[in-house]
């Protein structure tokens, strides 16, 4: 029996298409328009060429930034999804306390991005802030807005405690999807708690996982907001990640066309290392299932 297909259909995305025309194609030919260009004022410009891509590429400031925000992603995948995937093994199954806890989860995740960084910008103050007090009054000498690793730490922490919830969420939902007749083999079997985890759990969750990681790797290395809030970049350029350094670019230093180039630079890394962690997932997950 042959499918029938409907080419009207396609109508249908019409909308859609002019909406992404309109909010994301059109500023986009924007930006390449003042990379390739140079103006003094007045809405007069002249030709750069790849001057601008030429100088970002050779910017040592590009590339420390650009080191921070790899660092940083790292270290929030590294935290973020094995605590997501043990928070997820041991929510309830069933009853009263699943709801509870989807609920609490949901929580960090309906917090606007600038409210998440003042609310930590004032917990980790010594004077009026209750993380900041506990630990001065402990002894330890925690001071984010002057010690490099005390904000590293505090934007860590930050991050983790707004983020892991999204791995929660998506790894409970693949756990969810698990039949219970898997759990009865496995345990007819006897197999152990880790070889449930192993052979039944974690293949379960592949591709819910393979979500989460690119979901957390492009919002952590496109943060911007919450950093930007605690500390400004600072102190010194320590928390400068490439975002804040390309708004400090193109509205601080007011220099447009590095900054175009420098998004357009920074648009490519993100899509690049993207397509990267989901090409190397994808096969990883292709041959386990074999």
């Amino acid at each position: 029996m042959e499918k029938t297909w409907n080419n009207k259909a396609w109508f249908m995305l019409i909308p859609v298409l002019l909406l992404v025309g309109f909010s994301a194609v059109i500023p986009l030919m924007t930006v390449v328009n003042y990379s390739v260009q140079d103006t003094f004022g007045n809405n007069v410009f002249f030709w750069a060429g790849t001057q601008w891509f030429e100088e970002i590429l050779r910017s040592g400031r590009f590339w420390d930034s650009m080191i921070r925000n790899l660092i940083f992603s790292f270290v929030i995948l590294a935290i973020e999804v094995p605590l997501g995937i043990f928070i997820a093994l041991n929510m309830p199954k069933k009853g009263l306390g699943v709801p509870v806890c989807l609920v609490l989860m949901a929580l960090p995740l309906l917090i606007p991005w600038n409210v998440v960084g003042t609310i930590w910008q004032v917990f980790g103050r010594s004077d009026i802030g209750l993380m900041g007090y506990v630990l001065v009054n402990l002894g330890i000498d925690y001071n984010y807005v002057s010690d490099p690793a005390d904000a590293w730490a505090t934007i860590i922490i930050m991050d983790v405690w707004h983020w892991t919830s999204l791995v929660v969420l998506l790894c409970y939902a693949g756990l969810a999807s698990i039949p219970d007749a898997f759990y009865q083999a496995a345990k007819i079997d006897g197999a152990s708690r880790w070889s449930v985890f192993r052979y039944i759990q974690l293949p379960k969750m592949n591709r819910v996982l393979l979500i989460a990681v690119l979901l957390r790797f492009m919002d952590s290395f496109m943060i911007y907001t919450e950093p930007f809030v605690v500390t400004g970049g600072g102190p010194g350029n320590s928390t400068t990640f490439l975002s804040i350094d390309l708004v400090k670019m193109a509205l601080g230093q007011f220099d447009l066309g590095p900054a175009a180039a420098m998004s357009l630079v920074y648009f490519l890394i993100v899509l690049l290392l993207s397509w990267v962690f989901y090409t190397v997932m994808t096969n990883y997950d292709a041959g386990a299932s074999r």
